[in-house]
Parts: structure tokens; C-alpha cells; sequence
């Protein structure tokens, strides 16, 4: 163990110049070294296009993944300033590349409206790079400079040829430092998403993804919408059956803060609504959003009650009812975003919300009025998701715990843990009455909780509330977690730190485990944002030698390990097909104890396309589930059926 010196002076305090501060701890500017934050530094350098473009002088910007896993970025904008900056001797080029909290963004009327890392990204980038090129087109010559190993500069910028008058941008290129990250490998269609995603929040904005580590035409996929935001709800509702003709768009401007929303309801039962500030998915809402939800539920109510569908006596629709089927997009370009937590996650500016509220309410009284079939059709919805909440209040009584747990089915009964402390306690979900007897048999009783399940549960895409609460492995699933469900869900009060699900390897338990997730996934989201969710991986083969035996998870792993017997020796491979055929030691060493067992935690990368995959498996529409099924049975192997 080091020495911890008994004396702190000032030869203990470390200076880190430049950007070394940044090679030194990554994750304080891009959250993590994974494959996550090896996607992050190309929206930093694309960021800086899509200012430009935001600004209103770029429209065409390509991003292209290299062979050797560079990536290049160019654009049309205005091309970065080439001159000598006055603060650093260096040329604007060198200096926005190598000094942090450098760049147009703080003033001075570089940008009005900017997302990225407010002047960080582009040092960053080279910061965390093994190799940078920064080509600028300008005043009809071409300049070019060059980084190395985080940004030390082996090209000043010099001036390397001419190009059309009219022709300006910038060209990045850079590879990052695989000392620094887990991979160098780029997804393409982790890509693919967010530039598409940016190309509807950016309206007129052309945006280019081409992969040249494969033989291609070398064309790319373009992503362009006119339409904007309006077509980014028409794109998220495309394995939906929507019930209005048309979808709503609405914008306003105030101050110099941009805000639009466009909205289209749906025959499902789910909300689907995203907003963003200056392109930054605000995962977690805020002003702009509370002025569009809170306006919502006035207007409905105020119209309603006009048109004699609502009387003075009755309930008013909750803010719950108005949302059911309703796919959003709320969008704010604002100059000085105030975001609330280190991930910008929520707008905290208290003057969108106003803003907010005014464009929408406006709007949308004037859409109820021009459109009164649209709007019959969209009261009707609401007043049926209302009566629904009616009828889920009183199921939902059915599912708080009196005093102890108090599961009624006479079937597959909650086995408890003695602990009462959640962060050492787990439940594991148990598929089939003979598996669940093992396990109760096997469990760590003090912290190992067991709930079978009879079946297959209700598929919660294509129910309501009040529906869900009357099936019975659902409503003892919520009593044994404890959080409530809907408006009354409480993270804080769940029992369990670890929920895993537990079954077959075969395709009966994979539709469960999808019907789990799928109840999860809409019902109890935070907990498999939290972390909390988990998948057991029983083995797949039990391979037999001799009087030893040995447990492997794949086919791979089988290979291996026949592969390693002596030739001349005679084994069996037995396939586990199901829990129950284990005994209560196997399952429990192989599947359960916690210095053996294999859990895969469930996690949400991407919201909007996890809300897209639930709905194209789970919903209704038969047509983009078959086309998922045909485009990716190529990844499907060796399924039991």
C-alpha cells in the first residue's frame, strides 16, 4: 500500500497544463471511456456543424466512419476563424483545438443558440485523439492543420491550396486514442440513430451517413425532413394506428427562444413524448415541457366543458387521461439554456415555461375549433382513458400491502427473503410451478425472494391500466415490489435492489422474459433505469465426463470445452431446456448462488428506439412486426421450437 505523506504542501498540488487535464480523468467531459463515450466525441465535432447550421449558415453536413476507425466530419458552414487569436499567439483554428472553453459560444455573437459541450468539444476531441485533422475552406484557400497524442500540434495551420470563392466549412478527421478508450470500433447504427433523430429536429438540414469500412457506392444515407418535427411524430408512429388525419404543429418565438411541438394521438394505450433544448434529448422534461402538459389538460377540460361533454359537476380529466395515445415531440432552441443535473437532462429556464404554454394553448384551442370532427375524436379518447383510470383506481386497491404482504392467488405464492433491507435483497421471477419449487428450495432465504409465475402474463402494449390490474400474476408482481404503479409509482419504496427474471432457455421463455420487460419497460421504467433489473442465464449443456461434470452458458463455450478433453475419452451433453429439470443444488450453484451465477442487467440506451422495439413486437399493427422479424432472422440461430 502507498505511503500517505504526513505533510500536504504546495509541491502535493498538481498542475495539469493544457489539455492533459483531460487525458487524466475522460470521464469528467464524456462520461465514460466505453463504446458510449467513443460515440460521444463525434457528436461533439457534429455539434459544432449543427450550431453553424442553427446559425443559419450551414445545410449540408456528412459524417463518414473511415476504414481504420477515423471518423470525418465535413460541412458547408462558415469554416472556423483562421486568423491569430489575440489571447494565445495561436491561429482561432489551433486555439479551438487546444484550449479548453474555447470557441464562439460565450458570447460576442459567434452563436445565438449552440448544444455540445459550450466550447469543450472540439479540444476534447483532440484531447482524447491519437490523430486530428482540421481542414478549413475560406476566402477561396484551403488551410489545414494537424494534432497528435492529445493535441500536441505537428502541422501549424498553413495555407495548402485554393477552392472555388464561394466554397466554405470545415473538414475534421480524427481517430481516437486507444490507449484511452475499451474500443475503436463505431456502430453504425448507433450512429444512424442520432443523426436521423438530428435531422428532424433540424428542419432543411441534409445530413449524410456513410460507413466506408465496407465496399459501398460510396453514397451514404441521406436524412433530410422538410417536414421537421411533424415527421419525426409521423416516423414514431409508424407501427401505430393513429386516429387523427392530421398532426398538429405549432411554434411560436419570444426573446429570441425558439419553441415548437407537434402531436399526433394514437389508438394505443402509452404516451410517447420526447423534448429537447437546442437538440439535447431532456430525458427528464422541464419548463418546456410542463408548459405543453400543463396547457394540455386546460385546454381539453376547457373545451370539453364548452361543448357540454364535460358538466360543472363532473371530474375533471387529469393530465394522465390526455396523454394516453399520444405520441409528442416538444422542441425549445434557446440562447442561454439552464439545464438542471450534470447530464442536462432537465430545462430548468423558468420563462419557457410561459412560452410553452402560450404557443400551444393558443394553437391548439384554434386546431379544437377549425377541426371539430378531430376534435370529437380526440375527446372521445380521453374520456375513455378517464373512465379506465376510474376503473384502475379500484383495482389498483387490490395491490397495496395492509400491514405484510398479502398475495391472494392460491397459486405459485410469493416465498419471501427474511431481509428487510433492499440493498441486499432480491426476487427472482420465476417461470413454471416445478422451477419455482426448486428454487424456493435452493434460494439464500435470508435475501433470495421467489415468485413463480403461472404462464405467460397479460401483453401490457395492447391493454389498459384498469386491465393490467386485473390480471393476477400482475398485481402480485407490484404487491411484492411495493412501488405502487402509475401515478403513485415510488421508486424509494421498492424491496428488492435486484429483480431477475428467471427462465427457460427456449422460445416460450423468451416470450416471457418480453412480456416482463414489456410490463417493466412501460409500467416500472425507472426501475430498469435504476439499474435494478436483471436476467439469470441458467446453462444452456451439461456436459458430462467421467464423474465429473461441467456447466457452459453457449455453444461456444461447449465447443471449448470438448475441444480440451482427451480424445480418446467418452462424454454426453445434455441440453437444459428447462429449469425444472435442474435439482435444487444445480440451479442453485449454476443459476443462483452469487459467486457462480451470470445476471445480464437490462438497460435502456436509447429510449425512443426501445419504445419503438416494445411497440413493433408488443402492439397491435401486424405489418412492421413481420418486417422485424424478416430483417433480423438472420441473427437468429438454432431457436427451439
Amino acid at each position: 500500500m502507498e505511503e500517505i505523506k504526513q505533510h500536504y504542501d504546495e509541491s502535493d498540488i498538481q498542475v495539469l497544463e493544457g489539455l492533459e487535464a483531460v487525458r487524466k480523468r475522460p470521464g469528467m467531459y464524456i462520461g465514460t471511456t466505453d463504446v458510449k463515450g467513443l460515440h460521444h466525441l463525434v457528436w461533439e465535432i457534429v455539434d459544432n456543424a449543427i450550431d453553424e447550421a442553427l446559425a443559419g449558415y450551414c445545410n449540408n453536413i456528412e459524417i463518414i466512419i473511415n476504414k481504420g476507425n477515423s471518423i470525418t466530419v465535413k460541412d458547408n458552414g462558415r469554416g472556423i476563424p483562421v486568423g491569430i487569436h489575440a489571447k494565445t499567439g495561436l491561429s482561432t483554428v489551433e486555439t479551438v483545438y487546444t484550449v479548453l472553453h474555447a470557441g464562439g459560444k460565450f458570447g460576442g455573437g459567434g452563436y445565438k443558440v449552440s448544444g455540445g459541450l459550450h466550447g469543450v468539444g472540439a479540444s476534447v476531441v483532440n484531447a482524447l485523439s491519437s490523430e486530428v485533422t482540421v481542414t478549413v475552406y475560406k476566402e477561396s484557400k484551403i488551410y489545414e492543420t494537424k494534432f497528435e497524442n492529445g493535441g500536441k500540434i505537428v502541422q501549424a495551420l498553413k495555407i495548402i491550396g485554393e477552392c472555388e470563392p464561394n466554397r466554405t466549412g470545415t473538414v475534421v478527421t480524427f481517430k481516437p486514442d486507444t490507449t484511452i478508450f475499451d474500443t475503436d470500433i463505431y456502430d453504425y447504427d448507433t450512429l444512424k440513430v442520432r443523426v436521423r433523430e438530428l435531422a428532424f429536429l433540424n428542419k432543411g438540414l441534409s445530413l449524410i451517413l456513410r460507413d466506408d469500412r465496407d465496399d459501398n457506392d460510396g453514397t451514404g444515407e441521406k436524412f433530410y425532413y422538410e417536414g421537421g418535427i411533424s415527421e419525426y411524430v409521423k416516423y414514431l408512429n409508424k407501427t401505430k394506428t393513429p386516429i387523427q388525419q392530421q398532426i398538429i404543429h405549432l411554434e411560436g418565438e419570444e426573446d429570441s427562444v425558439f419553441f415548437e411541438v407537434a402531436m399526433q394521438y394514437n389508438s394505443g394505450f402509452t404516451d410517447n413524448i420526447y423534448s429537447f433544448v437546442n437538440n439535447i434529448n431532456t430525458h427528464d422534461g422541464g419548463t418546456h415541457e410542463e408548459g405543453v402538459r400543463r396547457a394540455l389538460t386546460r385546454v381539453i377540460n376547457n373545451y370539453a366543458r364548452k361543448n357540454n361533454i364535460l358538466k360543472e359537476k363532473d371530474e375533471s380529466l387529469t393530465g394522465e387521461d390526455v396523454k394516453e395515445g399520444l405520441t409528442m415531440i416538444v422542441s425549445c432552441k434557446h440562447p442561454n439554456p439552464q439545464f438542471e443535473g450534470q447530464t442536462k437532462g432537465r430545462l430548468g429556464n423558468s420563462e419557457v415555461r410561459k412560452l410553452a404554454d402560450n404557443v400551444f394553448s393558443d394553437g391548439f384551442e384554434r386546431f379544437l375549433l377549425e377541426n371539430p370532427d378531430e376534435g370529437k375524436i380526440i375527446i372521445e379518447k380521453v374520456l375513455t382513458a378517464a373512465r379506465a383510470r376510474m376503473a384502475a383506481k379500484k383495482a389498483r386497491e387490490l395491490t397495496r400491502r395492509k400491514g405484510g404482504l398479502e398475495l391472494t392467488s392460491q397459486w405459485g405464492k410469493l416465498a419471501d427473503c427474511s431481509s428487510k433491507d433492499p440493498k441486499i435483497s432480491e426476487i427472482f421471477i420465476v417461470e413454471g410451478d416445478s422451477a419455482g419449487g426448486q428454487a424456493k428450495q435452493g434460494r439464500d432465504a435470508k435475501t433470495q425472494a421467489i415468485l413463480p409465475l403461472r404462464g405467460k402474463i397479460l401483453n401490457v402494449e395492447k391493454a389498459r391500466l384498469d386491465r393490467i390490474l386485473g390480471n393476477e400474476e400482475i398485481r402480485s408482481m407490484i404487491t411484492a415490489f411495493g412501488t405502487g404503479i402509475g401515478d403513485e409509482f415510488n421508486l424509494e419504496k421498492l424491496r428488492y435492489h435486484k429483480i431477475v427474471i428467471m427462465t427457460d432457455a427456449d422460445v416460450d421463455g423468451s416470450h416471457i422474459r418480453t412480456l416482463l420487460l414489456t410490463l417493466f419497460y412501460r409500467f416500472f421504467k425507472p426501475i430498469i433505469e435504476n439499474g435494478n433489473v436483471f436476467v439469470a442465464q441458467p446453462p444452456l449443456f451439461k456436459i458430462t465426463h467421467g464423474k465429473t461434470f461441467k456447466f457452459v452458458l453457449t455453444e461456444s463455450e461447449r465447443d471449448e470445452y470438448i475441444a480440451s478433453l482427451p480424445s480418446t475419452t467418452n462424454y454426453i451433453v445434455n441440453r437444459n431446456k428447462g429449469l425444472g429439470e435442474m435439482d435444487k443444488e444445480e440451479l442453485c450453484l449454476t443459476t443462483m448462488n452469487i459467486e457462480h451465477r451470470t445476471l445480464r442487467q437490462i438497460t435502456i440506451e436509447d429510449a425512443i428506439l426501445a419504445d419503438q422495439v416494445f411497440e413493433t413486437l408488443m402492439g397491435e399493427e401486424v405489418e412492421p412486426r413481420r418486417n422485424f422479424i424478416e430483417e433480423n432472422a438472420v441473427y437468429a440461430k438454432n431457436l427451439d421450437i
